[in-house]
């Protein structure tokens, strides 16, 4: 698959054929954008995939991926997922990834990791559709019942999952007022990918990819921003990352490649994004658009 990234400023494309890919489901954030859907990336690992977070659309932008090619993305195959915080805009999915491929005939539980509460909202997601599952159990429908399981795993930092195809390390981050925020790390045969989830500065981001081949980090525009009322700029310093932030992060992280996602753009735009980071920083790097593989 073909992939355009900056270098330098210049527009590189190139072609990768790694087991292990990094697919973007969504780039957004809460913001009603019909070109970003919510956040959600993808590590398909041999055809295995793994989802970090399950904003808005999050099956069917699955489903558009498998479409162009990235099979261990349809919607029976979704069976492991993270989550890197309870916001809304990165949970909004939950109910559909645990319902839609359970329609589509996944025969497994659906495994999900992440903070504490997410076994408290699992349960009341499932209460609260206990009478759509005895329709579909009972009343004629072909079911899997299997498929509908969801065990909900809450994690501290350190390895919370691994298996034959990766390994999976969870990091505490900054996230604002909540108390418990991660990022997550995966180590496969061929790839280091650091996904930041929503992180302020000072979250050791640096140390977490310390030359890792992807970094997938969230980013606020820097111009955007100074054009915000002070209670949203007040907001948005102690929740997220700015472009500058995130340029002195990269220089100290080394990435191969820096993806940039859940984009905070404002009355800004990509370019004027692209330029803020290319000022303070000078290795690889892209602004991440929904079904980007990497």
């Amino acid at each position: 698959m073909r992939n355009r990234w900056i270098v330098a400023g210049l527009a590189v494309c190139a072609c990768l054929h790694a087991e292990t890919k990094v697919v973007l489901l969504g780039t957004g954030t809460p913001n009603a954008d019909p070109d970003r859907s919510g956040p959600c990336t993808a590590v398909v690992v041999n055809g295995t995939s793994y989802l970090v977070d399950f904003g808005p659309g999050v099956v069917r932008r699955a489903a558009a991926a498998a479409k162009k090619g990235v099979k261990g993305l349809e919607a029976k195959n979704l069976k492991v997922a993270f989550v890197t915080h309870l916001h809304s805009d990165h949970t909004a999915g939950y109910s559909d990834l645990i319902l839609t491929p359970g329609v589509l005939e996944r025969d497994a539980p659906l495994e999900v990791y992440g903070p504490r509460g997410l076994k408290q909202m699992t349960g009341h997601l499932l209460a609260a559709y206990k009478e759509d599952l005895r329709i579909r159990f009972t009343g004629g429908e072909p079911a899997k019942p299997r498929g509908y399981i969801v065990n909900a795993h809450e994690i501290r930092p350190g390895v919370v999952y691994k298996d034959a195809n990766v390994t999976v390390e969870a990091f505490a981050v900054k996230h604002g007022a909540w108390e418990q925020a991660f990022g997550y790390k995966f180590k496969t045969a061929d790839r280091t990918i650091v996904i930041s989830g929503d992180a302020a500065p000072g979250s050791g981001i640096e140390q977490q990819c310390n030359g890792c081949d992807v970094l997938v980090h969230e980013v606020y525009s820097q111009a955007g921003f100074a054009k915000r009322e002070p209670e949203w700029q007040r907001y948005h310093a102690r929740y997220h990352t700015s472009t500058k932030e995130l340029a002195t992060i990269a220089t100290a992280a080394r990435p191969g490649l820096l993806v940039l996602t859940h984009l905070l753009i404002w009355s800004s735009n990509v370019d004027e994004m692209l330029g803020e980071v290319r000022a303070g920083y000078g290795g690889k790097f892209v602004v991440g658009s929904d079904l980007d593989v990497y």
